[in-house]
């Protein structure tokens, strides 16, 4: 007999952080799709929507067991060519729940809150538990590890939701500040959106706390040349506070001066050569050492740096800070998705490597202690998941690098990678500018850098450009010796 199939559903939103945890082993999956009801939907009380399905869960049968409930709001608009060309507004509730039979466990996930959906997941989840593969690791926080303050940490805002005029007026400015810009020959989007969430974890270990976030976000992608010769660039903001938020002319306009720059692309040489990771990108080089330090990795022993911890994974300068309590930052959140304590900590001190980022079944397996890391979606169980990151800033700005590395490649997108877990072998397609005597000489694209992450890593060279309101404060990076390969 084999698990129930699933049903064919939307995807669920994130618990805390924008990435979704993926399903961690150890049980099945089942989603219940959403059955719309004739009355407009009012708002919730997640409070009694948890306590209703832990109740529902005990009564079928299960041992232990926690909800993630989510009740969202969403309001985005597109423009095109100074007209409305998309208006989309959504707003619904997310339940999920994880039971636990003994070490078997299961998840269920619906977007219908009637009582008969909320018996209905219980039944599903128990029975799907009692069939699933044991797995000795899987089980709730005990009582004496869970949070019992919740910081403050302004993720709310709350200014009224725009009027979705306001939201059109603001893509309606980025595109025509982009437009603006000599040489650009069409934009290809320009955006402006709004969310608003609500977020309650509750457990039968006796956990139950929820938090408040927005955001709101403007983005515009301006093309330049036209046919085969077309380039395009971006740029955009998020901010959690809308007063935050940079203006939509300044948006618009910088992702048109960045794709006319880019107009007239060409390969670069091939060889060895030093390259700058702009800011922009930078991110994506300590997202493949955080990556590769994740407790799910860790534990199956599938990473090029399982063996690394207490070792110098960075030069001895640099630290790599991990801090969920930032204000106003969107990766900040005030528990886990377990319902332990955040807690600021420095994963790499002064370039060595000092710890796993662990939720509570990686913790058990690797016979250590969780490091309040839990993250999921409401349709998964827990999975290992960073915050907020920042990398420590150097001294130089990106131009004074620029003219260290004399010629070389500055790199400001990526597509595509091929990366080895195991081995840490690094290739990735990217486009930029051809650096020449210390100065931009020409845009480039379509060209592959190539190198090992263990050794890369280790040879980074920090900006001092990093922006301070992103989750990831991470500057420019320059790396001496990597391979390209262009014309």
């Amino acid at each position: 007999m084999g698990p129930p199939q699933s049903s064919p559903v939307a995807t669920t939103p994130a618990f805390a952080t924008p990435d979704l945890a993926t399903p961690a082993g150890g049980g099945y999956l089942f989603l219940i799709p959403f059955v719309p009801e004739s009355a407009p939907m009012t708002r919730p009380n997640l409070s009694d929507l948890a306590d209703a399905l832990l109740t529902a869960a005990r009564k079928a049968g299960a041992e232990a067991a926690d909800v993630l409930a989510v009740e969202g709001t969403s309001v985005s608009i597109d423009v095109r060519s100074g007209t409305l060309e998309q208006a989309e507004r959504s707003e619904g509730v997310d339940l999920g729940l994880r039971v636990l039979v003994g070490r078997r466990q299961a998840c269920v996930s619906a977007s219908d809150t009637r009582d008969a959906t909320i018996a209905e997941m219980a039944e599903r989840a128990v029975t799907m538990a009692r069939i699933a593969p044991e797995d000795p690791h899987a089980g709730l926080a005990d009582p004496d590890q869970l949070a019992t303050e919740q910081p403050d940490l302004a993720l709310f805002d709350p200014a009224p939701e725009p009027d979705p005029e306001a939201l059109q007026q603001d893509a309606l400015a980025a595109e025509a500040a982009a437009r603006a810009v000599k040489g650009v020959t069409q934009i290809d989007s320009a955006s402006a959106a709004y969310g608003h969430r609500r977020i309650f974890l509750a457990a039968t270990n006796g956990f139950s706390g929820g938090y408040e976030r927005t955001d709101r976000t403007i983005s515009c992608v301006a093309i330049s040349g036209s046919g085969t010769g077309m380039e395009r660039d971006y740029d955009h903001d998020s901010r959690t506070w809308q007063g935050d938020l940079r203006d939509a002319g300044e948006i618009g306009r910088i992702a048109g001066e960045r794709a006319v720059a880019r107009h007239g692309a060409r390969r670069p040489k091939t060889g060895t050569y030093p390259v700058l990771y702009d800011e922009r990108i930078s991110g994506s080089l300590i997202g493949h050492l955080v990556q590769a330090i994740n407790g799910t990795a860790i534990a199956r022993g599938s990473s090029w740096l399982r063996d690394a911890l207490g070792s110098q994974v960075l030069p001895v300068g640099l630290t790599l800070t991990e801090d969920p309590h930032r204000p106003r930052i969107q990766g900040s959140r005030p528990f886990d998705a377990e319902g332990l304590p955040t807690a600021r900590r420095d994963i790499v001190e002064a370039g060595t490597l000092t710890g796993w980022t662990l939720d509570l079944a990686t913790a058990r397996k690797l016979g250590m202690q969780s490091t309040g890391n839990a993250a999921r979606g409401t349709g998964a169980p827990p999975s290992p998941g960073v915050s907020n990151l920042a990398l420590t800033q150097g001294e130089a700005t990106r131009e004074e690098l620029m003219a260290q590395m004399g010629t070389g490649l500055l790199v400001t997108s990526m597509i595509g990678s091929t990366i080895n877990p195991n081995t840490g072998d690094y290739s990735r397609g990217a486009s930029g500018f051809w650096i020449e005597n210390g100065e931009i000489a020409y845009p480039v694209n379509e060209c592959t850098i190539a190198g090992n992450l263990r050794e890369m890593l280790l040879r980074i060279v920090p900006a001092n450009d990093a922006r301070t309101h992103l989750s990831r404060v991470i500057p420019s990076l320059l790396i001496d010796g990597m391979t390209l390969a262009g014309s």
